[in-house]
């Protein structure tokens, strides 16, 4: 991409941004919906066993999670080589049949293949990011992936909520179809309403040059690597103990369920709220700044999260919690795309994302380990002292250039 270009973005960049948070939007919801009723859905598969279910149901849940870590760095490969757009395309259709077809299967079997199948096909939010980090006007680009971020919280958040409230009204395969048909709509959008650059002529050279072997300079973009890695572990590695935690300080078995909801419910309303507002403090302030800031503030406030005792602490401070991360993974993206070369800024970021999706399924073992080992507590210092290492990381890895 011609310098001018990457400074000023292109014509199309605002529009382009909308309808991948739609996108973005759309695919998260259809990605998440199942968790409310995966369960009852591999009980009308065929598995009648409480632990097979339990079983079959983990394992249908990640199956996504694997392909798409695995797949992520191709996907964003061939971006570079023949066009977002196309990849973006070619994840709303591909997610659109897959998530279809989930909803007519007649066996488990079935449902663990396609949860595979449209973890190949799918990376339309890590296509969006791409996209929006290459086609957005430098000083703009912490706040346009900062939007990016609200728009795939968001998805995560309502996929949950929606998969709980339709079902019973519609039926769990309708479900399935309905959210098909949805990102069937998001694909339409992508084919006729984004509007990517023309590709300029590939540079042999430079392709010889891809991978690692052309970044000038690997610090920041390792800090970066490791920065998404531990977010997601640090989110995940709480999370799933929440209810537990939750149970040890709410006296009342009837307000369990609803505590720990609120819990995660805060956490990501603060990422939301805040991640388009830090990626524009990161425009004016620095992104490598920005993310040392959020890691190290999120760093002391997993400590007074050991030692509450009442549940409204915990809501307030998770919310907070919530806050200060909703900036890291559109910075993350924004270091990334300045101190990369054009021709390898997808492949690059589907490291980044494949990173994430290793701190996904590393976080849910650790904190099982820890808080088995060493009690609850524990979990919570231990991320403490995780994030505070990656602020401290991150710092001394900045690159001799401006991010």
């Amino acid at each position: 991409m011609d310098a001018n270009i990457e400074q000023a973005g292109t014509a199309h960049w605002q529009r382009n941004l909308w309808v991948c948070v739609f996108g973005s939007f759309t695919t998260i919801v259809a990605m998440t919906l199942l968790l409310p009723f995966l369960p009852l859905y591999v009980g009308q598969l065929g598995v009648s066993d409480h632990a097979s279910i339990v079983q079959w149901s983990g394992v249908a849940y990640g199956a996504t999670f694997l392909t798409a870590a695995m797949f992520a760095p191709l996907w964003g490969r061939l971006g570079d080589q023949y066009g977002r757009k196309l990849m973006l395309i070619r994840a709303s259709l591909g997610m659109a049949l897959a998530i279809s077809l989930i909803g007519l299967s007649q066996n488990v079997y079935q449902l663990v293949g396609l949860r595979l199948f449209t973890g190949v096909l799918g990376g339309y939010s890590s296509g969006s990011t791409v996209l929006v980090a290459t086609q957005t006007p430098r000083a703009q680009t912490g706040w346009a992936l900062g939007v990016m971020a609200s728009g795939i919280m968001a998805g995560n958040v309502a996929g949950p909520l929606i998969g709980g409230v339709l079902p019973p009204l519609i039926g769990i395969r309708m479900t399935f179809l309905a959210a098909g048909a949805i990102i069937f709509v998001a694909f339409l959008a992508t084919m006729f309403l984004i509007k990517e650059e023309p590709r300029p002529p590939r540079n042999n050279a430079a392709a010889r040059r891809g991978g690692w072997a052309g970044i000038p300079d690997k610090r920041p973009v390792v800090a970066m690597l490791v920065t998404g890695m531990l977010l997601m572990l640090a989110n995940m590695s709480i999370e799933p103990i929440i209810t537990v935690y939750v149970a040890t300080i709410v006296r009342d078995a009837a307000r369990v369920t609803v505590v720990a909801g609120l819990a995660m419910s805060a956490a990501a309303l603060g990422s939301i709220l805040s991640a388009s507002r830090l990626g524009k403090l990161a425009d004016r302030l620095g992104h490598l700044q920005v993310i040392v800031g959020c890691l190290g503030v999120s760093a002391l406030l997993l400590i007074p999260q050991a030692f509450v005792t009442t549940g409204w602490q915990l809501v307030g401070l998770r919310f907070l919690m919530g806050l200060s991360l909703g900036g890291l993974l559109p910075c993350v993206a924004t270091v990334i795309r300045h101190n990369v070369p054009e021709h390898i800024a997808g492949s690059i970021l589907g490291y980044s994302t494949s990173a994430q999706y290793v701190g996904q399924v590393a976080g849910p073992l650790a904190g099982g380990f820890v808080g088995g080992h060493g009690g609850m507590r524990a979990v919570f210092l231990g991320t403490s002292v995780l994030m505070a290492g990656g602020a401290v990381f991150t710092w001394l890895s900045r690159s001799r250039r401006r991010d």
